[in-house]
């Protein structure tokens, strides 16, 4: 199922109009229903037209962080948030959340967070309750290159590349960085033996996931 209507939420009028050329490029035939720029003129459009079939929602706007119009209208659309803040990925993802794009927004990963819902809607029996079938079904479009790690009172951003190994430790999941430090991840092995790369992790066991090229560089010192 193809995404044919689509509602833009986004108050820089620069971002709007490249994410308007980026979606006409990637699927010409879609429609965009609209372009609007605050949380208030959003919830009054959802309150007066039909869902759409994709929102792509800002998360900063004008008035305030979009995830308010989850608290005043019914937002009965997937929502693909943009930002150009990583620090609201965990919370976007409890909100209708197909998938979240760091600005600038680059074609590919835009490309991929659509078929994410189109191969979604191919591969259900029957639409039902949609959303929540789409939130079950989201997988990572790609292979996990960050993780975003709960860090003082907010969060930071480590890159896979940038890990040594994973392991686990009295049930937790770890990682040792190239720097020396350890990270606490939230993922279990085994959902990071299905999430990072195979070309650049190996399970080595059940307790660990190894970089190759550390591997490769301990061989070699070795």
């Amino acid at each position: 199922m193809k995404i044919n209507k689509i509602l833009i939420v986004e108050d820089e009028k620069p971002n709007a109009d490249r994410l308007k050329r980026l979606l006409l490029k990637l699927r010409p035939n879609i429609e965009i229903l609209s372009v609007e720029d605050s949380i208030s003129s959003t919830v009054e459009w959802l309150n007066n037209n039909n869902a759409p079939d994709m929102i792509m929602l800002d998360v900063r706007l004008a008035d305030g962080l979009s995830f308010e119009i989850f608290n005043k209208c019914q937002v009965r659309s997937p929502v693909i948030f943009t930002t150009a803040y990583d620090e609201y990925a965990v919370k976007a993802f409890k909100y209708n959340s197909v998938d979240y794009l760091l600005k600038p927004i680059e074609e590919e990963e835009l490309d991929a967070a659509l078929r994410t819902y189109e191969n979604f809607m191919e591969n259900i029996p029957y639409l039902g309750n949609a959303i929540e079938g789409l939130l079950n079904y989201i997988q990572p479009k790609d292979y996990r290159k960050r993780f975003l790690l709960a860090h003082r009172d907010g969060y930071k951003t480590v890159l896979a590349e940038d890990v040594l190994y994973f392991y686990t430790e009295h049930g937790i999941s770890k990682a040792m960085l190239n720097t020396g430090t350890i990270e606490t991840v939230p993922q279990t092995l085994e959902d990071l033996d299905k999430q990072l790369d195979p070309k650049s992790f190996f399970r080595a066991n059940r307790q660990f996931i190894i970089h190759k090229a550390s591997a490769f560089k301990s061989w070699m010192d070795y």
